[in-house]
Protein backbone atom coordinates (compact mmCIF):
# COMPACT_ATOMS: atom_id res chain seq x y z
CA UNK A 1 0.00 0.00 0.00
CA UNK A 2 1.43 3.36 -1.07
CA UNK A 3 0.47 6.53 0.80
CA UNK A 4 0.65 9.86 -1.05
CA UNK A 5 0.05 13.30 0.46
CA UNK A 6 -1.22 15.85 -2.08
CA UNK A 7 -0.30 19.35 -0.97
CA UNK A 8 0.63 22.93 -1.81
CA UNK A 9 0.84 25.97 0.49
CA UNK A 10 -1.13 27.98 -2.08
CA UNK A 11 -4.88 27.38 -2.24
CA UNK A 12 -6.85 27.36 -5.48
CA UNK A 13 -4.28 25.40 -7.47
CA UNK A 14 -6.53 22.45 -8.33
CA UNK A 15 -5.22 20.22 -5.53
CA UNK A 16 -8.59 18.62 -4.81
CA UNK A 17 -9.37 18.27 -8.53
CA UNK A 18 -6.09 16.39 -9.05
CA UNK A 19 -6.71 14.17 -6.01
CA UNK A 20 -10.28 13.24 -7.00
CA UNK A 21 -9.48 12.57 -10.65
CA UNK A 22 -6.30 10.64 -9.93
CA UNK A 23 -8.25 8.44 -7.50
CA UNK A 24 -11.07 7.99 -10.00
CA UNK A 25 -8.77 6.92 -12.82
CA UNK A 26 -6.75 4.58 -10.58
CA UNK A 27 -9.97 2.92 -9.42
CA UNK A 28 -11.21 2.67 -13.01
CA UNK A 29 -8.01 0.78 -13.83
CA UNK A 30 -8.77 -1.75 -11.13
CA UNK A 31 -6.84 -0.36 -8.16
CA UNK A 32 -8.30 -0.04 -4.66
CA UNK A 33 -8.00 3.60 -3.56
CA UNK A 34 -8.72 5.29 -0.23
CA UNK A 35 -9.13 9.06 -0.12
CA UNK A 36 -8.58 10.88 3.18
CA UNK A 37 -9.79 14.48 3.31
CA UNK A 38 -7.54 16.29 5.81
CA UNK A 39 -8.52 19.76 4.58
CA UNK A 40 -11.15 21.45 6.84
CA UNK A 41 -12.61 23.12 3.73
CA UNK A 42 -13.92 19.61 2.88
CA UNK A 43 -13.90 20.22 -0.89
CA UNK A 44 -12.86 16.64 -1.59
CA UNK A 45 -15.62 15.31 0.66
CA UNK A 46 -18.28 17.34 -1.13
CA UNK A 47 -16.96 16.23 -4.50
CA UNK A 48 -18.39 12.79 -3.71
CA UNK A 49 -21.27 13.40 -1.32
CA UNK A 50 -23.86 16.17 -1.11
CA UNK A 51 -23.60 18.45 1.97
CA UNK A 52 -27.11 17.66 3.21
CA UNK A 53 -26.45 13.90 3.13
CA UNK A 54 -23.10 14.46 4.86
CA UNK A 55 -24.79 16.56 7.54
CA UNK A 56 -27.46 13.95 8.15
CA UNK A 57 -25.43 10.75 7.99
CA UNK A 58 -21.76 11.56 8.60
CA UNK A 59 -21.18 14.84 10.44
CA UNK A 60 -21.73 13.59 13.99
CA UNK A 61 -19.86 10.30 13.95
CA UNK A 62 -18.10 9.44 10.69
CA UNK A 63 -15.48 12.09 9.92
CA UNK A 64 -11.73 12.37 10.36
CA UNK A 65 -12.37 14.98 13.05
CA UNK A 66 -14.32 12.42 15.09
CA UNK A 67 -11.42 9.96 14.71
CA UNK A 68 -8.98 12.55 16.06
CA UNK A 69 -11.46 13.59 18.79
CA UNK A 70 -11.30 10.03 20.15
CA UNK A 71 -7.51 10.31 20.29
CA UNK A 72 -7.53 13.72 21.97
CA UNK A 73 -10.21 12.86 24.52
CA UNK A 74 -9.38 9.29 25.49
CA UNK A 75 -6.09 8.46 23.77
CA UNK A 76 -8.24 5.96 21.88
CA UNK A 77 -7.09 4.82 18.45
CA UNK A 78 -10.38 3.87 16.81
CA UNK A 79 -10.07 1.65 13.68
CA UNK A 80 -10.09 3.80 10.54
CA UNK A 81 -12.36 1.19 8.96
CA UNK A 82 -15.20 2.60 11.04
CA UNK A 83 -14.95 5.95 9.24
CA UNK A 84 -14.65 4.73 5.64
CA UNK A 85 -17.51 4.80 3.15
CA UNK A 86 -17.79 4.07 -0.58
CA UNK A 87 -19.51 6.93 -2.48
CA UNK A 88 -22.58 5.44 -4.12
CA UNK A 89 -22.39 7.18 -7.51
CA UNK A 90 -18.74 6.32 -8.06
CA UNK A 91 -19.27 2.72 -6.95
CA UNK A 92 -21.99 2.30 -9.60
CA UNK A 93 -19.77 3.77 -12.32
CA UNK A 94 -16.81 1.56 -11.40
CA UNK A 95 -19.03 -1.53 -11.52
CA UNK A 96 -16.51 -3.84 -9.81
CA UNK A 97 -13.51 -2.55 -11.81
CA UNK A 98 -11.74 -1.20 -8.74
CA UNK A 99 -12.66 0.51 -5.49
CA UNK A 100 -12.80 4.11 -4.33
CA UNK A 101 -13.43 4.87 -0.67
CA UNK A 102 -13.39 8.08 1.36
CA UNK A 103 -12.86 9.32 4.91
CA UNK A 104 -14.64 12.66 5.05
CA UNK A 105 -13.44 15.91 6.55
CA UNK A 106 -15.20 18.48 8.71
CA UNK A 107 -14.79 22.24 9.19
CA UNK A 108 -14.17 21.47 12.87
CA UNK A 109 -10.96 19.68 11.90
CA UNK A 110 -9.32 23.10 12.11
CA UNK A 111 -9.59 22.85 15.93
CA UNK A 112 -8.06 19.38 16.14
CA UNK A 113 -4.58 20.82 15.94
CA UNK A 114 -5.08 22.61 19.26
CA UNK A 115 -6.06 19.36 20.93
CA UNK A 116 -3.08 17.48 19.49
CA UNK A 117 -0.72 20.28 20.51
CA UNK A 118 -1.95 19.97 24.11
CA UNK A 119 -0.72 16.36 24.11
CA UNK A 120 2.86 17.40 23.33
CA UNK A 121 4.30 17.13 26.83
CA UNK A 122 7.68 18.22 28.12
CA UNK A 123 9.72 16.86 31.01
CA UNK A 124 12.71 14.62 30.43
CA UNK A 125 14.29 14.22 27.00
CA UNK A 126 12.78 10.74 26.74
CA UNK A 127 9.31 12.03 27.64
CA UNK A 128 9.58 14.78 25.02
CA UNK A 129 10.82 12.25 22.47
CA UNK A 130 7.95 9.80 23.03
CA UNK A 131 5.39 12.63 23.10
CA UNK A 132 6.61 14.06 19.79
CA UNK A 133 6.81 10.71 18.00
CA UNK A 134 3.45 9.50 19.32
CA UNK A 135 1.56 12.63 18.31
CA UNK A 136 2.99 12.65 14.80
CA UNK A 137 2.29 8.98 14.15
CA UNK A 138 -1.42 8.62 14.84
CA UNK A 139 -2.22 8.34 11.14
CA UNK A 140 0.64 5.87 10.64
CA UNK A 141 -0.91 3.61 13.26
CA UNK A 142 -4.40 4.03 11.85
CA UNK A 143 -3.28 3.07 8.35
CA UNK A 144 -1.21 0.09 9.52
CA UNK A 145 -4.31 -2.06 10.08
CA UNK A 146 -5.63 -1.23 6.59
CA UNK A 147 -2.28 -2.22 5.10
CA UNK A 148 -2.07 -5.49 7.02
CA UNK A 149 -5.53 -6.42 5.72
CA UNK A 150 -4.49 -5.48 2.13
CA UNK A 151 -7.61 -3.34 1.78
CA UNK A 152 -6.09 -0.67 -0.49
CA UNK A 153 -3.35 -0.23 -3.08
CA UNK A 154 -3.18 3.57 -2.76
CA UNK A 155 -4.08 6.08 -0.06
CA UNK A 156 -4.33 9.68 -1.31
CA UNK A 157 -4.41 12.34 1.42
CA UNK A 158 -5.78 15.75 0.43
CA UNK A 159 -3.86 18.13 2.71
CA UNK A 160 -4.74 21.72 3.69
CA UNK A 161 -2.48 24.64 2.66
CA UNK A 162 -0.70 24.76 6.02
CA UNK A 163 1.84 22.84 8.09
CA UNK A 164 -0.05 22.02 11.28
CA UNK A 165 0.18 18.79 13.30
CA UNK A 166 -2.56 17.08 11.29
CA UNK A 167 -0.69 17.87 8.06
CA UNK A 168 2.52 16.62 9.65
CA UNK A 169 0.73 13.38 10.57
CA UNK A 170 -0.08 13.01 6.87
CA UNK A 171 3.51 13.60 5.78
CA UNK A 172 4.92 11.20 8.39
CA UNK A 173 2.50 8.53 7.12
CA UNK A 174 3.41 9.11 3.47
CA UNK A 175 5.68 7.35 1.04
CA UNK A 176 5.39 10.22 -1.46
CA UNK A 177 4.45 13.90 -1.71
CA UNK A 178 2.58 15.08 -4.82
CA UNK A 179 2.51 18.83 -5.46
CA UNK A 180 -0.18 20.27 -7.77
CA UNK A 181 0.60 23.84 -8.87
CA UNK A 182 -0.60 26.44 -11.32
CA UNK A 183 2.26 27.68 -13.51
CA UNK A 184 2.10 31.23 -12.16
CA UNK A 185 4.13 33.38 -9.77
CA UNK A 186 2.25 32.83 -6.50
CA UNK A 187 1.56 29.12 -6.99
CA UNK A 188 5.18 28.23 -7.74
CA UNK A 189 6.69 30.64 -5.24
CA UNK A 190 6.22 28.35 -2.25
CA UNK A 191 7.18 25.02 -3.82
CA UNK A 192 10.82 25.21 -2.74
CA UNK A 193 9.73 26.38 0.72
CA UNK A 194 7.30 23.46 0.97
CA UNK A 195 10.00 20.95 0.04
CA UNK A 196 12.39 22.45 2.59
CA UNK A 197 9.72 22.25 5.31
CA UNK A 198 9.05 18.60 4.48
CA UNK A 199 12.79 17.93 4.65
CA UNK A 200 13.01 19.76 7.99
CA UNK A 201 10.15 17.70 9.44
CA UNK A 202 11.78 14.46 8.26
CA UNK A 203 15.09 15.42 9.88
CA UNK A 204 13.37 16.45 13.13
CA UNK A 205 11.29 13.28 13.27
CA UNK A 206 14.26 11.01 12.53
CA UNK A 207 16.33 12.85 15.17
CA UNK A 208 13.70 11.94 17.76
CA UNK A 209 13.63 8.34 16.48
CA UNK A 210 17.34 8.06 17.26
CA UNK A 211 16.70 9.38 20.78
CA UNK A 212 13.99 6.80 21.47
CA UNK A 213 15.55 4.41 23.98
CA UNK A 214 12.94 1.71 23.33
CA UNK A 215 13.47 1.80 19.54
CA UNK A 216 9.69 1.67 19.08
CA UNK A 217 9.62 3.96 16.05
CA UNK A 218 11.17 3.84 12.59
CA UNK A 219 12.74 6.62 10.55
CA UNK A 220 10.69 8.10 7.72
CA UNK A 221 11.70 9.04 4.19
CA UNK A 222 8.82 10.45 2.12
CA UNK A 223 9.89 11.17 -1.44
CA UNK A 224 8.84 14.22 -3.48
CA UNK A 225 7.07 12.45 -6.33
CA UNK A 226 6.89 15.63 -8.37
CA UNK A 227 4.99 18.76 -9.35
CA UNK A 228 1.98 18.36 -11.64
CA UNK A 229 0.93 21.60 -13.31
CA UNK A 230 -2.78 22.38 -13.37
CA UNK A 231 -5.09 24.88 -15.05
CA UNK A 232 -2.68 25.04 -17.99
CA UNK A 233 -3.66 27.15 -20.98
CA UNK A 234 -2.28 25.75 -24.22
CA UNK A 235 -1.61 26.83 -27.79
CA UNK A 236 -0.92 24.23 -30.48
CA UNK A 237 -0.59 21.53 -27.86
CA UNK A 238 1.93 23.39 -25.66
CA UNK A 239 1.58 25.62 -22.59
CA UNK A 240 1.41 29.27 -23.63
CA UNK A 241 4.63 31.30 -23.39
CA UNK A 242 3.51 33.21 -20.28
CA UNK A 243 3.32 29.92 -18.35
CA UNK A 244 6.47 28.25 -19.64
CA UNK A 245 8.76 30.56 -17.64
CA UNK A 246 7.24 29.33 -14.35
CA UNK A 247 7.46 25.71 -15.46
CA UNK A 248 11.13 26.22 -16.30
CA UNK A 249 11.79 28.04 -13.01
CA UNK A 250 10.37 25.05 -11.12
CA UNK A 251 12.54 22.66 -13.12
CA UNK A 252 15.58 24.76 -12.17
CA UNK A 253 14.82 24.09 -8.48
CA UNK A 254 15.79 20.48 -9.09
CA UNK A 255 12.31 19.25 -8.13
CA UNK A 256 10.81 16.45 -10.29
CA UNK A 257 8.21 17.66 -12.78
CA UNK A 258 5.47 15.58 -14.37
CA UNK A 259 5.58 15.70 -18.15
CA UNK A 260 1.79 15.56 -18.30
CA UNK A 261 -0.32 18.46 -17.05
CA UNK A 262 -3.99 19.23 -16.43
CA UNK A 263 -5.56 21.64 -18.91
CA UNK A 264 -7.65 24.57 -17.76
CA UNK A 265 -11.42 24.47 -18.10
CA UNK A 266 -13.30 26.09 -15.24
CA UNK A 267 -16.81 25.00 -16.25
CA UNK A 268 -16.01 21.30 -16.77
CA UNK A 269 -14.23 20.91 -13.42
CA UNK A 270 -16.60 23.21 -11.51
CA UNK A 271 -19.64 21.13 -12.47
CA UNK A 272 -18.09 17.77 -11.51
CA UNK A 273 -18.74 17.93 -7.71
CA UNK A 274 -22.47 18.39 -8.26
CA UNK A 275 -22.51 15.17 -10.30
CA UNK A 276 -20.83 13.27 -7.44
CA UNK A 277 -17.96 11.84 -9.47
CA UNK A 278 -14.73 13.19 -11.01
CA UNK A 279 -14.73 14.20 -14.67
CA UNK A 280 -12.24 11.47 -15.59
CA UNK A 281 -14.95 8.85 -14.98
CA UNK A 282 -17.10 10.40 -17.69
CA UNK A 283 -15.64 8.10 -20.32
CA UNK A 284 -18.26 8.93 -22.96
CA UNK A 285 -17.22 12.42 -23.99
CA UNK A 286 -16.03 14.42 -26.96
CA UNK A 287 -14.18 17.59 -27.99
CA UNK A 288 -12.41 19.62 -25.30
CA UNK A 289 -13.86 17.48 -22.52
CA UNK A 290 -12.27 14.40 -24.08
CA UNK A 291 -8.90 16.19 -24.39
CA UNK A 292 -8.96 17.09 -20.69
CA UNK A 293 -9.85 13.53 -19.70
CA UNK A 294 -7.06 12.14 -21.87
CA UNK A 295 -4.62 14.49 -20.13
CA UNK A 296 -5.69 13.14 -16.72
CA UNK A 297 -5.39 9.56 -18.01
CA UNK A 298 -1.84 10.25 -19.26
CA UNK A 299 -0.92 11.90 -15.95
CA UNK A 300 -2.21 8.82 -14.10
CA UNK A 301 -0.06 6.56 -16.28
CA UNK A 302 2.99 8.68 -15.48
CA UNK A 303 2.04 8.65 -11.77
CA UNK A 304 1.94 4.83 -11.74
CA UNK A 305 5.28 4.63 -13.57
CA UNK A 306 6.92 6.95 -11.04
CA UNK A 307 5.58 4.88 -8.14
CA UNK A 308 6.85 1.67 -9.68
Amino acid sequence: MKVISVMNYKGGVGKTTVTANLAGELAFRGYKVLLIDVDPQSSLTFSFIKPDIWERSFSKSKTLKKWFDNIIGDDLLTPLDDFIFDPETVTKILSERGKLSLISSDLGLINVDIGLASKLKGGTVQQMTISFLKNHQWLVKGLKKLESDSLYDFVLIDCPPNFNIVTKNSIVASDYILIPAKPDYLSTLGIDYLCRNVDSLVKEFNKFVKLDEDASYKEIKPEILGVVFTMVQTHRGEPIAALRQYINQTKNLGIPIFTQYIKENKSIFANAPEAGYPIVLKKVSSGLEREIIQGIEQFTTEFIEKIK
